[in-house]
């Protein structure tokens, strides 16, 4: 879950998942239901596409002070695409570069065991124990200073009142901050490497020298 915030909170307004609702909602609905087969990175882009077209209407709903409360967001899809073979936490970033930043993740977390005790487990894509611990993985890989980790295992009313407590303190502290964009300058680490230009120009240089 992850909540975004600004200006002065008027209502908190919830926002599920996936927006099944629109027609690029629709294919993933079908999609994450079984009823129908799609290539992996199609599927990515759809679930960014699907987040991307609910900006102007996030956008909106901010800027007249509104706290937005979104369950997952562009991290949950990063770390399940990551899972599966074949795929990196760089390249599933990318389609979401430039999205509302949230000013707050919280990240409940939870042992597949106890999550396949809770009713509804399993009834989906994706909803399997193996899958589900390299999801835990990459989640890790991907937190910042704004997450805020917390155990789904506690009974309902006290993980009611931490996470109350918690956004509270945020909404407050970000109420006339601007909205910045996710994984926008170098919000996450990039692995180094040269370029082919660079690379090629050495080379050069080496030849030369070995001429003279």
């Amino acid at each position: 879950m992850e909540t975004m915030s600004m200006m002065k909170k008027t209502c908190p307004l919830y926002q599920n998942k996936a927006d099944r609702g629109t027609a690029i909602g629709g294919i993933i609905s079908q999609y994450l239901e079984k009823k129908c087969e799609l290539e992996d990175h199609a599927v990515h882009l759809l679930f960014s596409a699907n987040r991307w077209e609910a900006v102007p209407k996030m956008k909106e709903h901010l800027l007249q002070g509104t706290t937005l409360i979104v369950d997952r967001y562009a991290f949950s899809g990063v770390a399940f695409t990551a899972a599966k073979q074949g795929f990196g936490l760089d390249w599933c970033r990318q389609p979401d570069i430039g999205l509302p930043k949230p000013d707050l993740v919280l990240y409940l977390t939870l042992t597949p065991e106890e999550a396949a005790k809770r009713g509804g487990f399993g009834g989906e894509r994706y909803e399997n124990t193996p899958f589900q611990e390299k999801v835990a993985k990459n989640f890790e890989h991907l937190k910042e200073n704004n997450w805020r980790v917390i155990d789904a295992g506690k009974d309902m009313e006290s993980l009611h009142e931490e996470i109350q407590e918690i956004t509270r303190a945020v909404i407050k502290d970000n109420k006339d901050k601007d909205i910045e964009k996710l994984w926008i300058n170098h919000d996450y680490p990039v692995k180094k490497r040269k370029s082919l230009g660079e690379i090629n120009t050495n080379q050069c240089m080496g030849d030369q020298l070995n001429v003279k």
